[in-house]
């Protein structure tokens, strides 16, 4: 097991024991931490797990996740080369969307959880996520445009794109993220090659 993935278990625990969001924890079957590399190049993010991903214990593994898949599929990834979480780890009741307080409590975690696998590009999913590391995200035109962040010493490129559900609700979304997450795999592709 690489040292990456004995730390991301050690904050899992961490997490648990924390007690953090003891509301959203009560109502959950599990903590859903993350799924994928331990040591990738793109971690992707999400807002919340769903029932699903509530179950499996496992982020993005109901529709959003097949068609999310079928992305990386047609970018060349597959889960195997990219670390998937999100930023609150445990259901909200009903699927609503994550509270502010619930994804502040969080984000030190995330945070932490970056600094560990210590990605070169995020894909943020959603503006719920998007938001959270570009504050004043208007996810319409913000789609697809890269911007570099930096949190303490450590610096990664965020590419803001629409949550894989939304071409679910709007066929007419789903060349729009398609064209986007392609987009985005080449400037993650570029960004790669700039750092290495």
């Amino acid at each position: 097991m690489s040292s990456q993935q004995t730390q991301l278990e050690a904050l899992a625990r961490e997490i648990v024991a924390a007690d953090v969001t003891p509301d959203l924890k009560a109502g959950a079957t599990q903590l859903v931490m993350g799924d994928g590399n331990p040591n990738a190049d793109i971690v992707f993010i999400g807002e919340a797990p769903g029932q699903k991903e509530d179950e499996q214990g496992i982020p993005f593994v109901g529709a959003a996740g097949k068609f999310l898949d079928e992305m990386l599929a047609a970018a060349g990834l597959a889960r195997s080369d990219i670390y998937i979480t999100n930023i609150v780890k445990y259901r909200p009741p009903n699927n609503r969307d994550p509270l502010p307080e619930e994804k502040r409590e969080f984000w030190p975690y995330l945070m932490r959880q970056l600094e560990i696998i210590r990605p070169k590009v995020v894909i943020t999913l959603g503006r719920h996520s998007g938001a959270a590391f570009v504050p004043d995200l208007v996810i319409s035109r913000d789609h697809g445009r890269a911007r570099t962040v930096t949190y303490h010493d450590y610096g990664f490129l965020v590419i803001p794109l629409y949550h894989p559900a939304a071409a679910l609700y709007n066929g007419s979304m789903r060349q729009v993220l398609i064209d986007d997450f392609l987009a985005a795999k080449k400037l993650s592709d570029t960004a790669l090659l700039f750092s290495t």
